[in-house]
């Protein structure tokens, strides 16, 4: 049986913010799921979730803002990408975060067996 992780998701969409939320949920993960970037920088806490997990294509703060502004609170925060498109994944490793693992961004669609499969990689 797999050892429950914390994770929290952000998404603009509610229905998909739903589904992951429930596919991570039926596989032993503890979710905290918000649709509202501003909100779930107001609920993060530093050293409470062994994954983020961020859209990057989000209203009133991207995902790359939303990273920024975690990392002030918590600059150990384990962070992955949730991405439909290449050109934001290239935009991204394109400036300043050539550093991180290509790895860490979840490109979408992906079905439900995948993305636990990522998750759990990831958290590994």
């Amino acid at each position: 049986m797999q050892n429950v992780k914390i994770l929290f998701t952000v998404d603009d969409e509610r229905d998909i913010c739903l589904t992951i939320t429930n596919v991570l949920e039926d596989n032993g993960f503890k979710v905290d799921s918000f649709t509202d970037p501003l909100v779930a920088l107001e609920n993060f806490k530093a050293d409470l979730y062994d994954l983020l997990i961020l859209d990057i294509k989000m209203p009133k703060m991207d995902g790359f803002e939303l990273y920024h502004e975690i990392k002030k609170k918590d600059n150990n925060a384990k962070i992955c990408f949730l991405t439909a498109s290449e050109l934001y994944n290239e935009e991204f490793r394109n400036k300043e975060y050539r550093a991180l693992d290509r790895n860490l961004f979840i490109r979408m669609p992906i079905n439900n067996e995948d993305l636990v499969k990522e998750i759990n990689e990831i958290t590994s």
